[in-house]
């Protein structure tokens, strides 16, 4: 996976901007059950909604061809939030 977004880094920083998101932020899959998926960490534009957010997952599941997950840390549930704030390392 590491290669996958070194390869597509530029380019997934672009979809984020389209969408309104910046601090783009990866951390440890979701669900390590399943190793073909990527987590990211995003904040998005004051202004923008979830439509936006989803947008985001859609084109970078089809960038990257796996399943993507993309959570904003207003959006992060208190189970998780201390997990994923501690892993999420930028892009």
């Amino acid at each position: 996976m590491k290669r996958l977004l070194q390869e597509n880094r530029e380019k997934i920083l672009q979809l984020a901007r389209t969408h309104g998101a910046s601090d783009v932020r990866v951390f440890d899959d979701p669900n390590p059950n399943y190793q073909n998926q990527i987590g990211f960490l995003v904040n998005l534009e004051q202004g923008r909604t979830l439509l936006d957010q989803g947008g985001l997952l859609m084109d970078l599941q089809e960038l990257l061809n796996c399943e993507v997950y993309v959570f904003t840390e207003k959006g992060l549930k208190n189970d998780y939030r201390k997990r994923i704030l501690k892993q999420a390392v930028a892009i």
